[in-house]
């Protein structure tokens, strides 16, 4: 019955020319649409191509220069005309040119662990609005069960009188009591446009015309409990499991390896570098051939070493250290959060579920008690007010118990967010 109860929604939903999204199609439609996540993946392209640069240093740097000029001599002149080819090549560093490519290459994965925590976040936040416009949506339900149980109410209430059994003040009560649960349907309504609303911020929808609507099956209220399940990991598991895979410890890790690359790139600097210096010129002159050489070329070995920079060398290398703890500290405080937060996920989880199981209990005994006061108001054993009490206790617990059954969906959400599932 839930399956066909299902079909029909999605096929009044086509016919009325909307798509209708499950929660992993509405994940991909938003890691697609999001401009933070575009944004994210922009950066991490750009320090991939600061990879690149670093390594550019290994190879031979080459320069050609053309020039063409008047050169006087003897109150003769001569066009000169001039090419020159250099080459400069590091054959050593001692280690500059590695802790440079080292440097960006950690923090390239520091912007790829960003990215993936933002996408991350992202379906933590697409699940969160789904189950809202789920909620709001079983809410409707349940007003409308409200709408039918006081019109219901109304109509006795009126035949009472009729017979003379009832005073008319209870078909005046009875009619207040539908245009509430008429006003409560409206505001629900409404509710879900809200819903939709956030849901389309989200997905990054930007268009005004935008039409479609989320896959939801009819709640069976009488067994929502059971169709729960006890989270896969226990407790320590959830925070090893987080210590090992959530997104934000391996950024602060590669933080700590690209200090320590900055650090030997900062040290490096009490050393010189070797390199190779080519040159070739090559130039032509119409009259002085004779006195300009057309010809020329020159290579060389050269040390680069510089022997004292008033001592920034030491205060980088100091610097750098620093920094190195700093991302040490980083990562610990960030186990600290992570720990802190995989824990109040884990018990929100537990706490949701177990708010599930009561107020399925308290749905049973609201139901039963409404029937027994609707058969005490029946007999004439109780008035209007204890039957609409009864009535309202219900609708109630109902409403507590579609609310508490989709936070236990949003919980989880966040619990396999907190612990990088």
């Amino acid at each position: 019955m839930k399956k066909f109860s299902s079909l029909i929604l999605i096929l009044s939903t086509l016919a009325c020319g909307n798509e209708v999204y499950t929660v992993d199609e509405l994940i991909v439609k938003a890691v697609k649409n999001s401009p933070n996540l575009k944004i994210s993946l922009a950066q991490l392209e750009a320090s991939k191509s600061r990879i690149d640069i670093a390594n550019s240093s290994y190879l031979p740097l080459v320069n050609l220069h053309l020039s063409a000029g008047e050169n006087a001599q003897d109150n003769v002149n001569d066009t000169l005309i001039l090419g020159n080819l250099s080459l400069k090549q590091i054959i050593y560093d001692f280690g500059k040119t590695d802790a440079n490519i080292d440097s960006f290459t950690h923090d390239s994965k520091s912007y790829e662990m960003i990215n993936e925590q933002e996408i991350s976040d992202k379906k933590r936040d697409v699940k969160f609005t789904y189950y809202n416009v789920l909620k709001a949506l079983a809410l409707i339900k349940v007003h409308k069960e409200n709408i039918k149980l006081n019109k219901s109410q109304l109509y006795r209430s009126q035949k009472y009188f009729e017979a003379g059994i009832r005073t008319k003040i209870d078909i005046s009560d009875a009619e207040v009591e539908l245009i509430k649960s008429k006003l409560d349907l409206k505001k629900a309504q409404y509710d879900l446009q809200l819903a939709y609303a956030s849901l389309d911020r989200v997905i990054c929808f930007k268009d005004t015309d935008e039409k479609y609507s989320v896959y939801y099956e009819e709640l069976d209220f009488k067994n929502l409990y059971s169709s729960l399940s006890d989270y896969a990991l226990n407790l320590k598991d959830s925070i090893d499991y987080a210590y090992e895979n959530r997104y934000m410890l391996k950024k602060y890790t590669s933080d700590i390896e690209m200090a320590k690359s900055k650090s030997n790139l900062a040290y490096s600097g009490y050393y010189p570098e070797i390199y190779l210096d080519a040159d070739y010129t090559q130039q032509r002159a119409d009259k002085f051939k004779d006195s300009i050489p057309e010809k020329k070329w020159q290579a060389s070995l050269n040390l680069n070493f510089n022997i004292y920079q008033g001592g920034s060398t030491l205060a980088s290398t100091q610097e750098k250290r620093v920094q190195i703890d700093i991302a040490h500290a980083e990562l610990q405080n960030a186990k600290l959060s992570i720990k802190k937060d995989t824990t109040e996920a884990y018990i929100n989880v537990y706490k949701a579920k177990d708010t599930v199981e009561l107020s399925q209990s308290l749905v049973r005994v609201s139901n039963e008690k409404f029937d027994q006061a609707s058969k005490r108001y029946e007999h004439g054993l109780s008035d209007y007010i204890e039957l609409q009490q009864s009535r309202q206790g219900y609708i109630d617990s109902l409403a507590s118990l579609v609310v508490n059954y989709y936070h236990y969906y949003q919980a989880v959400a966040y619990l396999n967010n907190a612990i990088g599932k």
